[in-house]
This record gives structure tokens, C-alpha cells and sequence, in this order.
């Protein structure tokens, strides 16, 4: 089968391997729908190095696969698989994380915080940009009938994040969040809080993704290369500010900016990869009771929730999407990924 490696300093290969083989515990996936996503693209862009490098927290080994939002089919099972497990044909998307299987955060469901530490399928283990992916039975969550292919892949990490960043926050219907950053997981952040009953405010440096937002439902968009965004957030709610903020964009500025536009007793949730932010601990923080939390996407049973909050409030997700591709279109997918100009896109290799 040909699948897509990253090589490093945004070039990738498409590779000729071979067909996975089930192991007594595995199952192989025929991949539907594979995603592309923000860790995608820091994977894109990094530097070529050697295997076993940890970037970001995350071990990636030469040569894998790339892709982490996976959905599709069970092609075949191992031996060990029962039929409770997983059958062939079963509609799936896939946990994209293996932990040890034992320790507290793997039995909770949050593998990716395995104290043993975690592989990361499209980094540290073959993922979804491929006809076929091998994964663990024990990282399947069903894909409702009513949801596409397309669809489960979005929620395998993109919508998932966000919709995890969300429950982070406890956002309420009637409240205003303010949300940083309109790409993947911002737009699907917006997506889902207006869905939720908040009234949102979008920011983004690019007027395609800040256009993107409006169409999703955010009340106001603000350019943060023209306005002072705390400022201008303060201006549209009466001078308190959100009663929650999100930063998906990892960009310092914008993180400072989600403490601060943030009310006083509000929480403001970090949820872009990597960088730095540097704030006034007391002005910023302490004077105001503010809580600043964290958010790593979500563990199997919070993606399984998040389908199903789409399925039953009949969430279009596929808006998302503005772009499809082919797996022989991949280079030219990325590049254009790079540019953060677009929506959500998504290869198809089946």
C-alpha cells in the first residue's frame, strides 16, 4: 500500500509499504477519511531529524505514516479480537493514542497521558493517511450511523479538541466565549459553542477564516491586526469581558490576550500546541480570580460523547471541510494546509 511520510522541513514522500498485518490483539483499519490537522502541520514543518526525537512532548519516529485523524472500516481482526470488539465492516474512528493499558490515565481512557508514555499514531506509529492503518482493538470508538466518514475523522482529533477544550471550560448556554484562532479547532470550537447556545466571538488574523466563523454562527469577529483585542472584546460586553475565552492559535499575543479578555471570576483554556505566553501573574491572574486551565484533546469515552452530541443535535461538521484530496494529492494538500488560510481539510485514500 503507499502511505504519506513526512521527511522533514515541509517535504513528505509517498511511500510504497506494505499491507499491515493484525497482530492477536489488533485490528486493521480501511481508512475512510484521514483528516489533516494543526499537529499535522507542526509535524509538516519540522525539522528532519532521526527517530525517537521527543518534539513537543511527542516521540516521532523516522518513517512512520503520518495522519492522526483516522476513520474508516474494520478490514480484518486479529485472534484475540472478539466479536463484542469488533467486526469486520464496523463502522469506526480510532483513539489515536496506545498507552501501557494499565496505569490510571490508560484505564480512565486517557492513554495519551499513559504514565509508561504514550505512542501517538501519525508521529510515533503508522497513521490514517494510508489505504490501511493497524491499530489496537482497545483504541476503536464507534462511529454512529448517522455521522459520515468524513465526519468521525473531524472528531478524531480536530472537533474532538475542541469539543474536549469546551467541557474543560463547563461553557453554558447564554454565556459569551471569546475564541482565538479560527482554524481546525477553533472553527470547530465555534462551531460546537454556538450549537451549545454561547454567543461567540472569533478572532483571527486571516479574513477568510474570520468570513469562515460568521457563517458558523459567531456574533462578532475581530481582526487583531486592526483592534486591540482585549479592548475590543471589552467594548462588546459591556465592558466586563467573556465570561470565557479559548485560545486555539498557540500565538503568544493571543494567549495573553484570552487571560485578559477573560471577566473577572472567568476561565480562559489553552488548547494550541506549543510556545510561550508571558503574563502579569497578579494584574492578570490574581486580582481578578481568574482560572487559567489547560486542555490536551480527550480520552476515548469523551470522543464517543462528542459524536454523539453531534448526532443527536444534527451538528454539520462537513462545513468544516473546505477542502478534499487524494492520497497521490498530499503534497499539494500541504502546502496549501501551510498557508492557514483554509477551513478543515480531509485525504480520502479509499
Amino acid at each position: 500500500m503507499k502511505g504519506v511520510v513526512f521527511l522533514g522541513d515541509r517535504k513528505l514522500e509517498l511511500r510504497e509499504l506494505p499491507d499491515p498485518t493484525p497482530g492477536p490483539r489488533d485490528v486493521i483499519l480501511e481508512i475512510k477519511a484521514s483528516g489533516m490537522c494543526g499537529s499535522d502541520l507542526h509535524t509538516y514543518r519540522a525539522p528532519a531529524n532521526a527517530g525517537g526525537v521527543v518534539t513537543g512532548g511527542i516521540k516521532r519516529a523516522a518513517g512512520v505514516i503520518a495522519g492522526h485523524e483516522p476513520c474508516g472500516v474494520v478490514a480484518a481482526v486479529g485472534s484475540a479480537v472478539t466479536d463484542r470488539e469488533a467486526r469486520i465492516g464496523q463502522r469506526v474512528m480510532d483513539h489515536h493514542y496506545d498507552g501501557c493499558g494499565n496505569c490510571k490515565h490508560c484505564r480512565a481512557g486517557w492513554t495519551q497521558m499513559c504514565l509508561e508514555g504514550p505512542v501517538v499514531y501519525g508521529s510515533g506509529g503508522h497513521g490514517g493517511h494510508a489505504r490501511y492503518m493497524k491499530v489496537p482493538v482497545s483504541t476503536l470508538v464507534p462511529l454512529p450511523d448517522s455521522l459520515s466518514f468524513v465526519t468521525g475523522a473531524a472528531i478524531s482529533c480536530g472537533t474532538g479538541t475542541a469539543w474536549g477544550a469546551l467541557r474543560r471550560l463547563q461553557l453554558q448556554g447564554g454565556e459569551t466565549i471569546a475564541i482565538f484562532g479560527q482554524g481546525p479547532v477553533g472553527l470547530s470550537a465555534t462551531q460546537l459553542a454556538v450549537e451549545m447556545g454561547a454567543r461567540v466571538i472569533a478572532i483571527d488574523i486571516a479574513p477568510e477564516r474570520r468570513k469562515l466563523a460568521q457563517e458558523f454562527g459567531a456574533a462578532e469577529v475581530i481582526d487583531p491586526a486592526a483592534h486591540d483585542m482585549v479592548a475590543a472584546i471589552a467594548e462588546l460586553t459591556h465592558g466586563e469581558g467573556a465570561h470565557k475565552t479559548l485560545d486555539a492559535s498557540s500565538a503568544p499575543d493571543a494567549r495573553a490576550a484570552a487571560v485578559r479578555a477573560v471577566r473577572a471570576w472567568g476561565t480562559a483554556c489553552f488548547v494550541g500546541e506549543r510556545g510561550q505566553v508571558t503574563l502579569d501573574v497578579s494584574a492578570d491572574l490574581l486580582r481578578r480570580q481568574v482560572t487559567l486551565v489547560g486542555s490536551w484533546t480527550f480520552s476515548k469515552q469523551g470522543q464517543a460523547e462528542c459524536a454523539e452530541f453531534i448526532g443527536e443535535q444534527k451538528v454539520d461538521v462537513e462545513r468544516l471541510f473546505t477542502h478534499r484530496w487524494r492520497l497521490e494529492q498530499a503534497e499539494e494538500a500541504y502546502r496549501l494546509f501551510d498557508t492557514q488560510t483554509t477551513g478543515k481539510a480531509v485525504i480520502l485514500p479509499s
